[in-house]
């Protein structure tokens, strides 16, 4: 089971009527402390931080533990003034003021600690704020009405524009502002994505992965839906449950095995053996993008170790790619157009390749209906594949989206769909078909001369 621990605010509420203090004033008296159990996922999230970001699927309790840590600090900083943001607002039944509400009352707080609800807003200790807005309401002038608050939660972050996001960061600038954004991401492309899991996050940001697994107090009735999820709509479960970026709704070759990869812990830190060979599968793109998967094959396991991929590039520079990668002494797996002649030097692609010193196989067309051939064989090897997902992600978020067209008309597929994931779909077909099973070893039979033997 997922850990959880307990966190602690101390507050203090006003005592009866009758309780004065030497100014004839009601004397305060301490309260018990408030502890508010948390998962360890969410732990780094309680230091202090400019910016936060917890991401995931569906009931990892992302939203909970935010609107958790916002009271804590209303009680902890008197006069807190916070935002819960959206892109879109239409409604407050949109917002996060009712979960807010909910955490109130289950921490038994109310008016007599400082929390007053109203219909638009929550006031806090210390004539604090919780305010509730949509982004898209707002331009360059009126979000100068947020300056002087110090947290902003974006719920829903994956859908926040740049348009809004540019003009949040520099508004919520007061000494010790935070800003908070919960999202089950959605696309790479997002902003908050580039923002918080880009190749350069803001100094300071710490950020979480948080899914079910994740939740010590997952519910049983979710647990069902989750696995109903898996059972019937796979190619959405990881986007869905695993907080993995959105792929295509219908038709994924590979959804359910990926989903099921990842929940047995098949993508995650793969390592090379130095003692075995490694093969490079290609799928080799003219006008197109050129894509190569290197794997070791250990046993029954195919150990996919990188991915690589790139447009309008010579094929000196796959080749470099490579030897920079420690790959140099790799077997090239090549498909039936190996050993067709370069549109520029006129010589087969394996003569190249072999020429710059690697080993060459081409393997042969497989006729008619090779790309299902490649997926079938494919779906059968997919329970003995692990990915080393820190190099393989490209290739994986290919595999995701790798799916059938549909005539839409005639409600009929039309085989698989040549798009940006084809060619990373290509070269893992490839390798699936390539692939051998070592083979077992049968014991040769025992022949003796002693009594009872046949000889004897």
């Amino acid at each position: 089971m997922p850990s959880k621990e307990s966190s602690a605010k101390s507050s203090t509420r006003a005592t009866p009527a009758n309780s004065r203090d030497e100014r004839g004033q009601p004397a305060p008296i301490a309260r018990p402390t408030l502890r508010i159990e948390t998962a360890r996922i969410f732990r780094p999230l309680l230091q202090p931080a400019r910016y936060k970001g917890a991401h995931g699927g569906r009931g990892s309790g992302k939203s909970h533990f935010f609107a958790g840590l916002l009271i804590e600090d209303s009680l902890a900083e008197k006069g807190l003034l916070s935002l819960c943001i959206r892109e879109v607002q239409k409604s407050l039944q949109q917002s996060a003021k009712r979960l807010i509400e909910a955490k109130l009352a289950d921490f038994g707080l109310g008016e007599a600690d400082g929390f007053k609800v109203f219909r638009e807003v929550i006031q806090t200790p210390g004539d604090g704020l919780i305010a509730f807005h949509g982004m898209q309401d707002h331009t360059a002038d009126s979000v100068k009405s947020f300056e002087g608050f110090k947290r902003a939660w974006i719920e829903e972050a994956q859908t926040l524009s740049a348009r809004s996001l540019g003009l949040l960061r520099p508004t919520i600038r007061a000494e010790g502002s935070e800003i908070w954004a919960s999202w089950n991401p959605r696309r790479k492309s997002d902003p908050i994505d580039r923002l918080l899991r880009g190749a350069e996050p803001p100094t300071g940001a710490v950020v979480v992965r948080a899914n079910w697994s994740d939740n010590p107090w997952f519910p049983g009735v979710l647990e069902q839906e989750r696995r109903d999820c898996l059972r019937a709509s796979p190619d959405q479960y990881d986007h869905i449950w695993e907080g993995g970026y959105a792929t295509v709704q219908h038709g994924a070759y590979y959804a359910e095995a990926l989903a099921q990869a990842r929940i047995e812990g098949r993508i995650g830190f793969v390592p090379r053996d130095p003692l075995l060979p490694v093969k490079a599968f290609w799928d080799i793109g003219v006008r197109d993008a050129t894509s190569v998967w290197i794997a070791q094959f250990v046993g029954r396991e195919i150990r996919v170790l990188d991915y690589y991929e790139a447009s309008g590039q010579p094929l000196a520079a796959h080749l470099e790619w490579l030897r920079e990668k420690g790959y140099g002494n790799a077997e090239c797996i090549l498909p039936h157009d190996g050993n067709r002649g370069d549109a520029v030097t006129a010589v087969r692609f394996e003569d190249h390749i072999a020429g710059a010193g690697f080993k060459v196989e081409t393997i042969p067309n497989q006729g008619k209906g090779a790309a299902l051939k490649r997926v079938e064989a494919a779906r059968r090897l997919f329970p003995a594949i692990f990915f080393n997902e820190a190099t393989c992600s490209g290739g994986l978020d290919a595999l995701g989206w790798y799916h059938e067209k549909q005539d839409e008309a005639r409600n009929i597929g039309l085989g698989p769909e040549h798009d940006w994931s084809s060619h990373a779909a290509d070269a893992f077909g490839l390798l699936c078909v390539a692939y051998e099973a070592p083979r077992e070893r049968r014991p040769r039979p025992a022949f003796h001369n002693g009594a009872g033997a046949w000889m004897g």
